[in-house]
């Protein structure tokens, strides 16, 4: 056990110092899926409803930066319709520039794609997510969601996938963006799809932010599931920012 006397005397860290310490692992050979969660002191995942209330500065930086690593952005239909999810803008320069260097991004610096978890397909074809200018997005569904809704939602645009019978399963998810050759995958949540993860044992590296805040009510923690998964992870890094906000990055124990 140590003890970190003052976060002041860490070393301030640059932009691109940021960059290197989030980058994928150089060329995965299958989808690396990393998860990313910001949460209050006391454990909520979010104020009213959304996520946005416990952001802070320095959050707000990890997570462009995440998007700016990422193939693509997979997020459940809950938590999409709760953010109003549209289509992922990043800085395409910069995409360019993370190509090169191996951490991620696009050899075009074309934004990543926005993949929804839906087992029912339970989406409004008007809805920011089809109407947003950017990628086309790519709807992660069920051979047993109604045929309606998956064509409705193939003509507003999504491209919809079948990624299990009943339940969009982790490994229907993973072979889907494989066949997309999507290999950086940034899991934006919710916490029950963060849960379906871990059951699955298809988690390999959870970036959590804490907020220096408390929340009290009755939120969410930042992951559910009718069942337990004990994962032992290993603390990549811990970041301090001047506000008291807290960027942690975990990775699976047998994954590096």
């Amino acid at each position: 056990m140590q003890r970190m006397p003052n976060a002041i005397q860490l070393t301030e860290l640059a932009f691109d110092d940021l960059l290197a310490l989030y980058a994928y692992p150089a060329g995965p050979a299958e989808p690396w899926i990393r998860v990313n969660f910001v949460s209050s002191l006391d454990g909520a995942v979010s104020v009213d409803g959304r996520s946005g209330g416990l952001g802070t500065p320095a959050d707000k930086k990890v997570f462009r930066i995440l998007r700016d690593l990422a193939d693509v952005v997979v997020v459940g239909a809950g938590t999409a319709r709760a953010e109003n999810y549209g289509a992922a803008h990043t800085d395409s320069r910069l995409r360019t520039r993370l190509h090169h260097h191996g951490f991620g991004g696009d050899p075009n610096g074309a934004p990543p794609r926005i993949a929804v978890v839906t087992a029912t397909a339970t989406l409004d074809p008007a809805g920011r997510l089809f109407t947003d200018t950017g990628a086309r997005p790519i709807i992660l569904t069920t051979a047993a969601a109604p045929e309606d809704r998956k064509r409705a939602l193939r003509d507003a645009g999504g491209e919809v996938i079948e990624a299990g019978d009943t339940t969009v399963t982790a490994t229907g998810l993973r072979d889907a963006l494989e066949r997309l050759h999507m290999r950086r995958v940034l899991c934006e949540g919710g916490p029950a799809l963060f849960g379906d993860l871990i059951v699955a044992q298809a988690v390999d590296e959870l970036c959590l932010t804490l907020s220096p805040m408390l929340v009290a009510g009755t939120e969410r923690r930042i992951s559910m599931s009718p069942n337990a998964m004990p994962t032992p992870m290993t603390c990549r890094h811990l970041i301090f920012d001047e506000d008291g906000t807290i960027l942690t990055r975990w990775t699976r124990t047998h994954t590096l």
